[in-house]
């Protein structure tokens, strides 16, 4: 086991917006290494929000889906005399924020057709009204912390 916690790297903020969770998720979606052409997409994809939300700022909806998106509570396995217990845990807030970007951009890449700028801007637009499957994955990883509240007393 570690003897100390690594520190956590400082992530510059995006060029276009000076948002830091936009970048985050530009360094999420990179395939071999290829950061402008991820920086590209995410971009043609705020855009692409821009113009279906009649001039609304990309930014706030881009806000809204991952702060929908993020869980609150989840499961985490726990050994307790050879049975093991599924704990439910609240989410500490850096892993809110990687799991909503880990999920919105899974179910966009699970999306058929179009490019995938397209694909992450219908997710991200479901995601900020509250529906799509990334939505959905947080729902049901907030209905198996409900089904084991029994275990809460097992906390880590």
């Amino acid at each position: 086991m570690r003897r100390s916690k690594p520190e956590k790297r400082e992530i510059p903020p995006d060029i276009r917006y000076n948002h830091v969770i936009i970048q985050t998720l530009i360094h999420h979606m990179l395939k071999s290494g290829k950061k402008s052409t991820a920086t590209r997409i995410m971009y043609d994809s705020l855009d692409l929000i821009k113009e279906r939300t009649n001039g609304k700022n990309p930014v706030e909806v881009f806000d809204a889906a991952l702060k929908n998106v993020a869980p609150m509570m989840e499961v985490r396995p726990r050994r307790v005399g050879g049975a093991t217990y599924q704990v439910p845990m609240e989410v500490p807030p850096a892993r809110r924020t990687t799991l909503a970007i880990r999920w919105i951009l899974s179910s966009a890449r699970a999306r058929g057709g179009k490019s995938f700028a397209e694909k992450l801007a219908d997710e991200l637009m479901d995601a900020a009204k509250n529906e799509g499957t990334s939505i959905r994955k947080r729902e049901e990883t907030h209905k198996m912390a409900e089904a084991n509240r029994a275990f809460s007393h097992y906390r880590l």
